[in-house]
């Protein structure tokens, strides 16, 4: 067949053994089960969601950089600091710079939206103590000691997100110092 190509993919060893078993059960091969199962997904989406997309130079698509051993021990440290991997960790910088946007990997975002689900929180227990006092039902509503707790508890919170937001950006912009010569 002119203009044929290979098409594979991994999957486990179960996996496997069940799709080689129903391709006996059809007196077909692997091969010709999987041809047929891609010959019947594409014929079932519409043409503009399998229209072939417009060339791109792939030249520029990977980027290899030589790092000194210790440079290469930074990045191995800073990547594992946020569980990443070590190229994703170098994508993530570069996509920052060069779009200019502050990186927030996962588990910082996952804190912050603690946060902010915890001020959403103190903030609907609010709103609930000012409708009661405008309703003048000042006997259920907390007293001195509790509304300074909460204020307390929203400083602390603020105080430890703006601490979140100050590390992050530290740590993307913050480099290994030379050692004087």
């Amino acid at each position: 067949m002119t203009g044929s190509t290979h098409l594979s993919t991994w999957v486990d060893a179960d996996t496997k053994l069940r799709f080689g078993s129903a391709a006996a059960r059809q007196d077909l091969s692997e091969s010709a089960l999987l041809k047929r199962l891609v010959g019947q997904m594409l014929a079932a989406v519409p043409d503009e969601m399998v229209a072939p997309i417009a060339e791109v130079d792939q030249r520029d698509a990977r980027v290899t950089v030589r790092l000194v051993p210790e440079d290469r021990a930074l990045l191995r440290e800073r990547a594992m600091a946020r569980n990443m991997p070590a190229a994703t960790y170098v994508s993530v910088l570069i996509r920052a710079h060069l779009r200019r946007v502050a990186p927030l990997p996962g588990p910082e975002l996952a804190a912050l939206r603690a946060a902010v689900n915890d001020l959403a929180i103190l903030g609907r227990h609010l709103n609930t103590i000012a409708r009661l006092l405008q309703q003048d039902r000042r006997e259920v509503v907390p007293g001195q000691r509790e509304l300074f707790a909460m204020l307390r508890v929203c400083d602390a919170l603020h105080d430890r997100v703006r601490e979140l937001i100050r590390a992050n950006l530290v740590s993307w912009e913050v480099g290994h110092a030379e050692k004087a010569r």
